[in-house]
């Protein structure tokens, strides 16, 4: 019996599922440049032709993962997508966040690995800057209406200490407790 193509577009949607996770954990354990689009088809089980019918290059399979994740982080603020925090979804934003890292560090050594790379930052810089002025917006009016005096400072502080959180509880899990920094960044800057 023929395939619908909605059956049609689903096992596409399969496959290019499965390259995204091949090509994550190919990014994350072996680096960008030392990962090759033929490695990533052998070990998707696909040849490298068949490999562009989904992405037009690394760069794009790259950008794809990149940005898979920076969606995931983003969904997570402001979840109402009204523009505007309250203290429950500041909240959220760090508990969801520490879990996010905790459940997917695969995916965070190599967005942490990406974004330390200059010529590699520069294909997602674009989109993560909007991102990201548009999160500290929303954040410095958060500070603003919580009565903060410097509401910019506390904003920029505030991302540099998840940055930095993160990106340390990436490299050795170990030496950082989530649940613990959980509440303590929760007391420090909810206000």
């Amino acid at each position: 019996m023929p395939r619908t193509p909605e059956q049609f577009e689903k096992i596409r949607e399969e496959k290019r599922r499965h390259i995204m996770d091949v090509a994550l954990e190919l990014f994350a354990q072996e680096g960008y440049h030392n990962t090759s689009i033929s490695r990533i088809a052998q070990v998707a089980g696909i040849s490298k032709g068949l490999m562009y019918n989904y992405f037009d290059s690394k760069e794009d399979l790259v950008q794809a993962v990149l940005q898979e994740g920076l969606n995931a982080l983003i969904d997570l603020f402001d979840p109402n997508k009204d523009g505007v925090l309250t203290v429950g979804e500041f909240d959220y934003f760090v508990e969801k966040t520490f879990d996010t890292i905790q459940s997917n560090r695969t995916y965070w050594k190599l967005y942490f690995g990406i974004i330390m790379q200059t010529g590699i930052y520069a294909m997602i810089r674009e989109k993560y800057e909007v991102v990201l002025q548009e999160s500290i917006a929303t954040l410095i009016e958060y500070y603003r209406k919580q009565g903060v005096e410097e509401p910019e400072s506390e904003a920029i502080l505030f991302g540099a200490i998840m940055d930095g959180i993160s990106m340390n509880y990436v490299l050795a899990p170990e030496m950082y407790p989530l649940e613990k920094m959980k509440k303590v960044i929760i007391e420090k800057f909810r206000h």
